[in-house]
């Protein structure tokens, strides 16, 4: 029997494993819109190609989410997450040396996206959802994030520098060699899926899971709410540099502003995941969205000034991705973690396919209007209606009125 000294041990081995594994797969797409001007310059092609690729890239990610939940709802997460890191590392190589649009759109919007959807949010956060009870999932998600947080930080001027130094092509080798080396770490994430024969006291078959969560009001609402959050977060981190060089400022102040956005969302991701331990998840969400909306709305308000621009990169780090624990909370809370990977897949395709939109438009909107003003107002006002989505939301657990059925959230 352990000791309590040799749990907390493996504890917090399970967290850094998964927060290293996020870091580097958050990270390494925190930093995709510093490209941005590098290879449309290089290769010549409209800000619509690389929008375009990225938008596919979020798209995918939330088409794969459901699927690799399954996958890893059956088989375990381990197999998964390593899976999914091999398959970025080959996405960034093709990144790095394709010449053709197709070619680069393949690697950048099909393979890596797909990869996302195995070394994200779903796959991780799922294995520790069942590897932690309830009392410490809370703690789990929230340290796991700051963890992956820290190294969405540490990646913006690792790239940055590298972009200037050996070139963009260059750059991403690197960043596909950081993929390669987080991948062993999945072996640390090995839990245990339920077998077919306790999949009763579980809560019944994925069939019934799915049924049980598409019929209720609170998951659909919740799909509709990360729409607006995957349409806010895509959008400035692919187009808010861009934005700010149009505006006369350099690539340092860019790259600054997305690390202000990192860092404190290593702070943001933890309190979010703690606070939704003893508050209610879906007043914790509003407050999030609200805060967005009004950040967004001083933001282009206001003379653009460095000083402006840290405060607002400071108050969308915090609130960035500290919606997702809290998300997933709210569907552990009401239908149990069996299936947790499977069901936030679902609920993680409604933030991608508001990500596809953010990421695209915003690159449609600018060719056509050669500016982002659309996109800002547009996402202040999906803020303030997916702040509003949240607070109907039922979160009390699922009564199921089988036997045994009833599972502990």
């Amino acid at each position: 029997m352990r000791g309590p000294e040799e749990a907390w041990r493996q504890r917090w081995l399970l967290v850094v494993a998964g927060g290293v594994v996020m870091g580097a797969a958050l990270g390494v797409r925190n930093v995709q819109g510093l490209f941005l001007l590098p290879v449309t310059l290089e290769r010549g092609w409209p800000r619509e190609t690389f929008g375009l690729a990225l938008a596919l890239q979020n798209l995918l990610w939330g088409f794969a989410q459901p699927l690799t939940g399954m996958i890893a709802d059956r088989y375990g997460s381990a197999r998964v997450i390593f899976a999914g890191a091999l398959l970025y590392a080959l996405g960034l190589a093709v990144m790095a040396h394709a010449e053709s649009v197709g070619i680069y759109t393949f690697g950048v919007g099909v393979l890596i996206g797909i990869a996302l959807s195995g070394t994200a949010f779903g796959a991780v956060y799922g294995a520790l959802s069942r590897l932690f009870p309830a009392d410490k999932r809370g703690w789990a998600l929230g340290v796991a994030g700051t963890i992956g947080g820290l190294g969405q930080f540490w990646m913006v001027p690792l790239a940055q520098g590298m972009i200037g130094s050996i070139g963009w092509a260059s750059a991403i080798g690197v960043l596909a060699v950081v993929m390669l080396v987080s991948a062993p770490l999945a072996a640390c994430l090995r839990d245990r899926p339920a077998s077919s024969g306790a999949q009763h006291l579980a809560g019944g078959t994925m069939r019934a899971a799915l049924k049980e969560a598409l019929a209720h009001r609170g998951f659909w609402l919740l799909n509709l709410g990360f729409f607006a959050c995957g349409f806010q977060l895509a959008f400035i981190g692919a187009h808010l540099p861009a934005y700010l060089l149009d505006r006369g400022m350099g690539a340092r102040e860019a790259s600054m502003a997305l690390a202000i956005i990192a860092l404190a969302n290593t702070a943001g991701m933890f309190l979010c995941g703690y606070a939704g331990g003893f508050l209610r998840r879906k007043y914790l969400l509003s407050g999030i969205y609200f805060t967005r909306a009004a950040a967004m709305a001083l933001f282009i308000a206001l003379p653009l000034t460095l000083a402006n621009l840290y405060v607002f990169a400071f108050v969308m780090g915090l609130t960035w991705l500290g919606t997702v624990p809290l998300t997933n909370g709210i569907v552990s809370q009401v239908f149990g973690v069996r299936y947790i990977a499977t069901l936030f897949g679902f609920v993680f395709f409604g933030h991608q396919l508001g990500s596809f939109f953010g990421v695209w438009l915003g690159s449609v909107v600018f060719d056509a209007t050669h500016s982002y003003a659309w996109l800002w107002h547009g996402s202040i006002w999906l803020g303030v209606l997916s702040g509003l989505l949240h607070l109907p939301i039922d979160d009390r657990r699922v009564v199921r009125l089988h036997a045994g059925a009833a599972q502990p959230a």
